[in-house]
């Protein structure tokens, strides 16, 4: 199994400087990683970058709490598009949620989805701040939204993923919907656990050994 074409390698630091962001694309190209996850002010620069290689890139919008407007999202979500954004990464709005405005929460998802066209959509739900049915009742409103992948939580603050979470949203979405994970997976044999639950995207932070030995994950 090649690892790395699992990973998404990650940096979302606010201090992350335009050479921390050359320095990732260069890893990731390197170590043939899936993807670059970037916040969206660093696109234009990845895209200059790793334009016409295999590497993707994933520009985060409303990130990391998921709280702003829906208008908000989609003029970002725009943006990093036409900046050469391969796919984005959102955060549901958790209050909305646990408000049970279900509508609203659909249409900030739906909003986005419309925007970006045929480029995928994953969206983070935050598990650790969610009971069980919070967890059921957000996967299934993404899958009405039609979202591409389901991803687990952002990494910051919380605790990171679990392998129970991810057999509550494989259950609930069966092969609707791609799962994302990240978060508390720091060793291969960890990450192989989550790949073997159907998990196809993996979020890492650059400090990933070469060796393959052990993943370092501080993932968002």
């Amino acid at each position: 199994m090649d690892i790395y074409s699992f990973l998404d390698l990650t940096l979302l630091d606010a201090s992350a400087t335009e050479r921390d962001i050359v320095s990732l694309c260069n890893e990731a190209l390197t170590n043939n990683y899936k993807s670059v996850c970037i916040n969206s002010c660093y696109v234009l620069l990845a895209n200059q970058l790793l334009r016409k290689t295999p590497v993707k890139i994933c520009s985060v919008v409303g990130f990391p709490l998921g709280a702003m407007s829906t208008a908000a999202k989609v003029f970002e979500a725009k943006k990093a598009i036409e900046d050469g954004a391969d796919e984005i990464e959102m955060v549901i709005n958790i209050g909305l949620l646990k408000s049970r405005n279900y509508m609203a929460l659909l249409k900030d998802i739906i909003d986005v989805k419309l925007a970006i066209g045929k480029k995928p959509l994953k969206v983070i739900i935050e598990i650790n701040k969610l009971s069980k049915n919070e967890v059921i009742k957000a996967c299934e409103i993404c899958l009405d939204a039609k979202a591409d992948y389901i991803k687990t939580c952002t990494g910051i603050g919380t605790k990171g993923s679990t392998l129970t979470s991810v057999k509550i949203i494989k259950k609930t979405i069966k092969d609707q919907a791609k799962i994302a994970a990240s978060g508390n997976i720091n060793d291969i044999e960890t990450a192989k656990k989550y790949i073997e639950l159907g998990v196809e995207s993996i979020g890492t932070n650059p400090e990933i050994k070469k060796s393959k030995a052990k993943i370092v994950s501080k993932v968002y």
